[in-house]
């Protein structure tokens, strides 16, 4: 039997996903790495946790399978988009990576939304807003000047790690349309949109398919990885497709609803919806897209309860399970590094409102699973008005659509019928890419037949449905009011 794998590389954790050529998941393996917040806004990573964590994980991987490294075909990575690491001569990194989260460049982005924002917004589909490598850059050379005069290469997360594997520097077009250096009409670096930060093009990385083999493992990689070397290296993409692609969403209409680090709503489209609450990117299917809303801190906001409050989320789901819908008033709202749709505003923080002395850790627990969802629904009405056509029944992915409890609050506030597979993680989906770069899949939706099975659906209930309808709205004003309070922060 011979195997494909794919290794994630996630706003907190990498995890590993080996499956044979039938598309049976072999092993899987996590490795968590701590994200670090140095300053108030900023939000960083230690690119040397990236590769000790894929060591640790395809080593694990190796272990539990039992299989032989020879018989792995080929591998591909994904990471979260737009998380750039600055590098100097001989490809080292010159400080820590800055990731997509980080909000101290508002007001780069604040000026060039007043000075070139239509300008980028016609070449890349999206407004300047704090997540973007551009303004990230501009904050860079404002603050950091001496490490600024310093960069020769910036790459995006997965493409450092591929480098470690392969000594191959690129980059692939899905991610290059998250960094706003990347015209998406043209689909190639923009030389106006570079000079806007200070640097040349020929800085970022050359442009491959996510399915074109770019290297393979080098002796010194298979060392560390216990890969073997010469083992084909896919040139992988970003997460987001990737949980996508692993869900099964390859046609006009699918859709997916997102519990990781962030939260999404994505609809499979075969144009872009360029739209200033929307992200849209690239499909790995030719001519697809998918445009989609985006919840700035939605799994991160219970990982950050979890680590703040103690506690594993098994015992936190146990205590929430036994309060009612509403938490008896407590209403979280996620804003923890700001919020994307409906409002991109980088200044929003995030709260517990209506607290009394009645109120337990469960009730608080419950709380933040709420907030979350209600912020999913603050997205789904924001798409819902620009008319986009999607099926009624969505795909429920990422880390959240693990617990019950959570997947169960989620169907109920949208309304919707929710579909879980047996697997949805975006490694999931890079081990399906390399299949198709291999030739053991023919396309995007052969891999998905072959790999995608269906675990559970989730039928809303819609008398709760009414219920946390009724407190939306009370969700929206407790927004409202605190909205302007932050802007004075």
């Amino acid at each position: 039997m011979q195997y494909l794998l794919g290794i994630d590389f996630g706003g907190g954790a990498s995890k590993a996903t080996l499956i044979d050529i039938n598309g049976n998941i072999i092993a899987e393996n996590t490795v968590e790495y701590p994200t670090l917040y140095p300053e108030n806004g900023a939000c960083e990573q230690d690119p040397s946790d990236w590769i000790n964590a894929l060591c640790e994980n395809s080593k694990a991987l190796l272990t539990k399978s039992k299989i032989n490294a020879e018989d792995i075909l080929a591998v591909a990575l994904d990471s979260a988009t737009h998380t750039s690491l600055v590098c100097g001569e001989n490809y080292k990194p010159l400080r820590n990576a800055m990731h997509w989260t980080d909000t101290r460049c508002r007001k780069q982005a604040e000026k060039l939304r007043e000075k070139s924002g239509e300008e980028i917004f016609k070449k890349t589909f999206h407004k300047p807003d704090t997540i973007w490598t551009l303004p990230q850059l501009i904050w860079l050379r404002e603050n950091e000047p001496d490490t600024f005069s310093r960069i020769k290469y910036i790459f995006f997360e997965k493409d450092y790690v591929r480098y470690f594997l392969t000594d191959v520097y690129c980059t692939d077009y899905i991610e290059a349309e998250g960094s706003m250096f990347f015209d998406c009409n043209d689909m190639q670096w923009d030389k106006e949109l570079c000079s806007l930060a200070g640097i040349t093009a020929d800085m970022l990385p050359p442009i491959k398919k996510p399915t074109d083999v770019i290297g393979a493992v080098t002796k010194n990689a298979a060392e560390a990885t216990s890969l073997k070397e010469g083992t084909p290296v896919i040139c992988g993409t970003t997460d987001t497709i990737m949980e996508v692609f692993a869900s099964g969403a390859v046609k006009k209409g699918d859709v997916t609803v997102k519990l990781a680090t962030a939260g999404r709503i994505c609809v499979i489209t075969d144009k872009a919806y360029p739209d200033r609450h929307l992200v849209n990117y690239s499909h790995i299917a030719e001519g697809l897209w998918y445009p989609g809303t985006a919840t700035k801190a939605a799994a991160s906001s219970y990982r950050w309860y979890r680590d703040t409050f103690g506690c594993e989320y098994k015992e936190l789901d146990k205590a929430a399970e036994e309060i009612s819908i509403g938490t008896d008033g407590l209403i979280f709202h996620p804003y923890l590094n700001g919020e994307l749709t409906p409002y991109a505003d980088p200044m929003l923080c995030g709260s517990f409102t209506g607290v009394r002395t009645t109120h337990t850790k469960a009730h608080f627990t419950r709380a933040v699973l709420e907030g979350v969802s209600l912020s999913l629904l603050d997205s789904k009405l924001y798409l819902d008005s620009l008319n986009i056509p999607y099926n009624k029944t969505a795909t429920l992915i990422g880390g959240g659509a693990k617990g019950k409890l959570w997947s169960g609050i989620t169907a109920d506030i949208l309304g919707i019928i929710l579909n879980i597979t047996e697997s949805s993680d975006s490694s999931l989906g890079s081990a399906m890419l390399a299949g198709i770069a291999c030739g053991v899949f023919k396309d995007a939706q052969d891999a998905a037949e072959k790999c995608v099975k269906l675990k559970r659906t989730v039928v809303p209930n819609m008398e709760n449905h009414a219920k946390y309808s009724s407190i939306f709205k009370e969700y929206k004003k407790i927004h409202d009011a605190l909205a302007p309070i932050y802007q004075e922060r």
